[in-house]
């Protein structure tokens, strides 16, 4: 148990230090607008910025095939530490970065090259650690461990939304606009070398020790899992559909929604972030508990039904302009996501082999979170800006949990299956 634990901790450190530094770009994107894409329209200006954070993105996959190969080949623990350097360095690098009224149009590039980094380090943190934390864990315990991860992933999001709540509640604008957003990112160089502290000494994960110690380790992990697990890859993608989407939308997005839709102060918008996606933290072990409990299926069709059903309601309830309403909906939205993205960590590790398990789930959770979930801010401003409607972004999570919702329903039942 001790070794449990210390293994745990250390996958979770640097997955928090990650998405510190990945969920940044997100929450300061009304401030990043301003300095680095003026425009006289304040969504055109939200639209470029989401272009950006969505570009980030396109390099998940491409992270997935370069840490999954590693992973497969040298190890899990290789892999996750190299993922945390990547991810430092260009948060570091941002917020160095001069804006659009210093130097033009090359401020946009550098921070697109940036985030581009970015994108590629975390294609293989978030898989990485969920196969390590998964394959470490006692069979009747991995839907529990696994929650961990997404756990971690949340609170490095919460750091990055109380660090950006705190900022923009204590600095005058111009203080904020000038100096102090660089503040967060320039901090990520000092996260990364907590993180990266943090892994050195863990042990190998016993899964690829069996692979590595039978001879078995795949020359091409890449190439194997995209030839044999295309039906294992297929599912994969469409079970994280409605996770990245419904994040992204609702606890990345959201904060750009409240102030430059609903007109909300900044700092009141991550406010009640902070404290919804606090309580979603806190819930994760306790679904992925019950995922140990009573399977993995209920929690993720339930979850998804929950999703399609209430998603424009508590869109409907957001427009009200009073704190309670907005937090109430909020509430409700951390309690579906915690709902489905708990049992999701162990069931898509359970869907592939060791031999090629950390480039099969890789590649599907980054290839659908690249295309649903990076993408989700940029399709909800665009909806509102082309439709009128504010609840539009709704239609968007709804569309993806009838499509997870699908694959849950074929799922075979895995919280029992002895893995491979």
């Amino acid at each position: 148990m001790p070794s449990l634990r210390k293994t745990v901790i250390a996958g979770m450190i640097g997955n928090v230090m990650e998405w510190y530094d990945f969920a940044l770009f997100g929450y300061f994107a009304p401030v990043i607008a301003r300095l680095f894409f003026p425009s006289d329209h304040h969504l055109v200006s939200l639209i470029n910025t989401f272009g950006v954070f969505a570009a980030g993105f396109l390099m998940r996959p491409v992270g997935a095939a370069l840490f999954g190969h590693f992973g497969d080949t040298l190890g899990r623990k290789k892999a996750l530490a190299a993922s945390v350097i990547l991810m430092a360095v260009p948060t570091f690098l941002i917020g160095l970065l001069p804006t659009y009224q210093e130097i033009g149009a090359m401020a946009p590039i550098l921070l697109t090259l940036c985030r581009l980094l970015q994108g590629l380090s975390v294609g293989g943190e978030y898989t990485g650690s969920v196969t390590f934390l998964v394959e470490s864990a006692p069979p009747s315990r991995r839907g529990f461990i696994g929650s961990w991860t997404p756990f971690s992933a949340g609170v490095g999001t919460l750091l990055g939304s109380g660090v950006g709540a705190l900022l923009t509640s204590d600095l005058t604008e111009h203080a904020l606009y000038s100096w102090g957003w660089r503040l967060p990112f320039l901090l990520g160089i000092v996260v990364g070398g907590v993180g990266l502290y943090m892994r050195t000494g863990l042990a190998e994960s016993p899964d690829f020790e069996a692979v590595r110690k039978s001879g078995e380790v795949a020359a091409s992990p890449v190439l194997e899992a995209l030839t044999y697990r295309r039906s294992e890859i297929l599912a994969a993608v469409g079970l994280t559909w409605v996770a990245g989407t419904a994040f992204y939308i609702l606890f990345v997005y959201m904060t750009a929604y409240l102030e430059s839709i609903l007109k909300q102060p900044l700092g009141t918008a991550l406010g009640i972030n902070t404290i919804s996606l606090a309580l979603m933290v806190i819930l994760l072990p306790v679904m992925g508990a019950l995922s140990d409990r009573i399977g993995r299926k209920p929690l993720l069709i339930g979850a998804s039904l929950g999703f399609a059903l209430l998603s424009y309601p508590l869109f409907r309830l957001l427009a009200h302009d009073t704190f309670g309403y907005i937090l109430a909906a909020q509430i409700v939205f951390a309690l579906l996501v915690a709902a489905y993205y708990a049992p999701l960590s162990a069931t898509l590790v359970e869907l592939f082999p060791a031999r090629e398990r950390y480039s099969g789930l890789s590649i599907a959770y980054n290839l659908s979170v690249a295309l649903f979930g990076g993408s989700a801010p940029l399709v909800a401003t665009f909806l509102i800006k082309e439709t009128g409607n504010i609840q539009s972004p709704s239609l968007y999570i709804i569309a993806s949990a009838l499509v997870s919702l699908g694959v849950s329903l074929r799922l075979r039942e895995s919280f029992r299956t002895v893995l491979e």
